[in-house]
């Protein structure tokens, strides 16, 4: 059974509205499932080693990465509060016990600003990308998935980059809007419009080809479910089996480049809260081979245990909760067409 009969093209019986709305739900449900896991992470590693002024550190909502710049003086931070914690089921129990269950989703509101509108554009734009290409992809209709996967995440990642590198200086050098604007200016005449992209191309070595895998492998495997359990629409276990499997894929094999990605994030951060010209930071492959050089070839899948830990559950959690909630939407379209047709028969 193709991809195509499967089950039916995502537009079709939805509105983009409404894929927007699912879209958002799941955001919003894997940001509050994943954030605990890397608040306690962070907590962890500000206990091994404290962040002085300037030092950045990665804070992951499950939806994006955003880089956190610490702030000079600020004893009261989130990632500075006192606590000894001997693992990360300790650190969990403690943090809820002393601080409250709800330090575990510390530092999430102002990160969703852009990790749900990014989300939403992502997605809707796949499916309805994913749509327009089965159709005029004939043959090839089962590639479709892998095209629109890689364009949606280049279309989503283009967007929001200079509004990531904007709230990275705001926080770290606390400036007025005002002040930015004028920074932004000066940045822009010196440096070109391409300034507001900088830190994009090691985002697109990552993100772009997890994308088309995580989406050709999830169609993929979605299909394979529904022949094998005899379904024509996919259920809640299809969607979240199929995502958590084509997501712990996309991540074993994209590590090298999270790796790298990461190490630039931090670069550039620290970079933008000195005030310093991000010009002097390297290119994504002179810092791949300064990794390769420090730690050998093993040190471009560090972290490989944790970053899997954390993208399949995320990327489960939201594929599953879009789906369902676009079958939602279908169901409610049909009866509601249905409903007329059914009264005018009797």
């Amino acid at each position: 059974m193709s991809g195509q009969s499967a089950a039916p093209a995502a537009s079709n019986g939805i509105t983009p509205l409404q894929q927007m709305v699912a879209s958002c739900s799941g955001a919003i449900l894997t940001s509050l499932f994943v954030t605990p896991l890397d608040v306690v992470k962070i907590r962890l590693q500000a206990q091994k080693n404290p962040f002085p002024k300037g030092k950045c550190f990665v804070y992951c909502n499950g939806l994006m990465d955003h880089i956190c710049v610490c702030e000079n003086g600020n004893s009261k931070a989130w990632y500075k509060a006192p606590g000894h914690f001997n693992g990360t089921l300790d650190a969990f129990i403690k943090i809820v016990r002393h601080e409250g269950i709800k330090a575990l989703w510390s530092g999430l509101p102002p990160t969703l600003v852009m990790a749900v509108p990014a989300t939403v554009i992502y997605f809707t734009c796949y499916d309805q990308l994913c749509a327009a290409l089965r159709v005029r992809m004939g043959d090839y209709a089962q590639e479709a998935p892998l095209l629109a996967g890689a364009v949606a995440r280049v279309g989503s990642a283009t967007v929001i980059s200079p509004l990531e590198l904007i709230r990275t200086k705001l926080q770290s050098q606390k400036q007025s809007y005002r002040e930015l604007t004028d920074c932004i200016r000066s940045a822009v005449q010196s440096e070109g419009w391409l300034s507001l992209w900088r830190g994009l191309g090691p985002t697109l070595f990552r993100d772009v080809p997890f994308s088309a895998m995580y989406w050709y492998n999830y169609e993929k495997g979605k299909s394979w479910l529904c022949e094998r359990y005899n379904t024509r629409e996919p259920t809640f276990t299809i969607t979240f089996i199929s995502g958590a499997v084509s997501g712990s894929i996309a991540s074993i094999v994209t590590l090298p480049f999270d790796v790298v990605k990461t190490r630039r994030q931090l670069e550039l951060g620290e970079l933008q809260a000195k005030n310093l010209s991000c010009q002097v930071s390297s290119s994504t492959f002179s810092v791949m081979s300064r990794i390769v050089a420090q730690g050998g070839f093993s040190g471009l899948f560090a972290g490989f245990l944790p970053r899997l830990i954390k993208v399949a559950p995320a990327c489960a959690v939201m594929i599953s909760t879009y789906e369902f909630g676009k079958a939602f939407f279908r169901k409610h379209n049909q009866e509601r067409i249905l409903g007329p047709l059914q009264t005018s028969t009797t």
